[in-house]
């Protein structure tokens, strides 16, 4: 079955070689040229994987992909030619899954792609085991992939449930960003440590009582992360 990918930006001329290249991979490619269109798109096709781009007119990338993590947890790649730390965590927040500044070379592109449907597709088969974690007043489901909060069910993407997962399935033990990384995200994860303090401070904000006081999703300065039970 072919894989499926919906390119997002104003800028035709590099949709259509962008679409021209990941055909010749033998990807199914869409395309539109702004974000309301791309919400619209994937609210319609389910796809394996969306290169959005951040500065759009009538809804820039940002809001359309908050937008598209409202129902999907495709992942989504933001294109954009701003490369400060800053909007690279912004879109990290907004709930991509990576990163890519322009001009970019297109071999990176594809390898980029590459690594994340591994990824997206490591994490779809996972777990085979059927049961859950709970612990401090959290629940993980780990069949249909569904957190709780005291009883109370909790919106968690893809990275932040495995995230979660990891750091309760080892309560108590210290991972450091990079081991979250490699974990999590996978060796071949081009990105940054500092998307893990993305997650976390997402996780926390979803999943404890008092996010500025965490309980159990707890920093080890200067080492990393752990779950205090």
């Amino acid at each position: 079955m072919s894989v499926k990918i919906l390119v997002v930006d104003d800028e035709k001329l590099l949709v259509k070689g962008l679409k021209f290249n990941l055909e010749n991979e033998g990807y199914t490619v869409d395309v539109c040229y702004d974000g309301a269109a791309a919400v619209e798109m994937a609210e319609k096709n389910q796809y394996d994987l969306i290169l959005l781009d951040l500065m759009m007119p009538v809804m820039d990338g940002l809001e359309a992909c908050m937008r598209i993590r409202q129902s999907s947890t495709v992942p989504i790649i933001m294109l954009t030619a701003r490369g400060e730390d800053t909007d690279k965590l912004i879109g990290f927040d907004a709930g991509a899954d990576d990163y890519i500044t322009k001009p970019f070379n297109i071999l990176e592109v594809k390898a980029r792609i590459r690594a994340l449907l591994r990824r997206s597709a490591a994490t779809a088969t996972a777990r085979e085991e059927t049961g859950s974690l709970s612990l401090g007043g959290i629940t993980l489901d780990e069949e249909r992939r569904a957190a709780f909060r005291d009883n109370e069910e909790v919106d968690l993407t893809v990275k932040e449930f495995d995230l979660m997962h990891l750091l309760m399935q080892g309560a108590g033990k210290v991972y450091s960003r990079e081991t979250l990384l490699d974990i999590v995200w996978g060796s071949d994860y081009f990105g940054e440590e500092r998307t893990v303090d993305v997650h976390i401070r997402r996780l926390r904000e979803k999943l404890e009582r008092d996010p500025a006081n965490p309980e159990h999703i707890i920093t080890k300065w200067g080492v990393g992360y752990f779950f205090k039970a």
